[in-house]
């Protein structure tokens, strides 16, 4: 249940760390790594990572991760609410 549970959250952070990207938002562009393709790529591979990371150690005994990667993904929401929404 944890592994499926991280899986939804990981899915919700992929699309919206996708949905900044593609904002054309000032502070994206200020990120001279960000700003090309290859540094988005960089950028999405990073967030693979963290999902495959916990959900490895979901898997492998460590449940209560399911909620560091609550709060890790409601940060992300929260951050992506504000860029998308222009609060920044």
């Amino acid at each position: 249940m944890e592994i499926f549970v991280i899986f939804l959250l990981g899915i919700g952070n992929f699309a919206l760390h996708r949905a900044v990207m593609e904002s054309k938002h000032p502070a994206i562009g200020a990120i001279s790594w960000f700003a090309d393709r290859a540094g988005r790529r960089l950028a999405l591979g990073l967030e693979f990572g963290v999902l495959l990371v916990a959900m490895l150690l979901a898997a492998n005994g460590w449940p209560e991760l399911v909620w560091g990667y609550l709060i890790y993904s409601g940060l992300n929401g929260v951050s992506g609410w504000l860029i998308l929404t222009g609060r920044i």
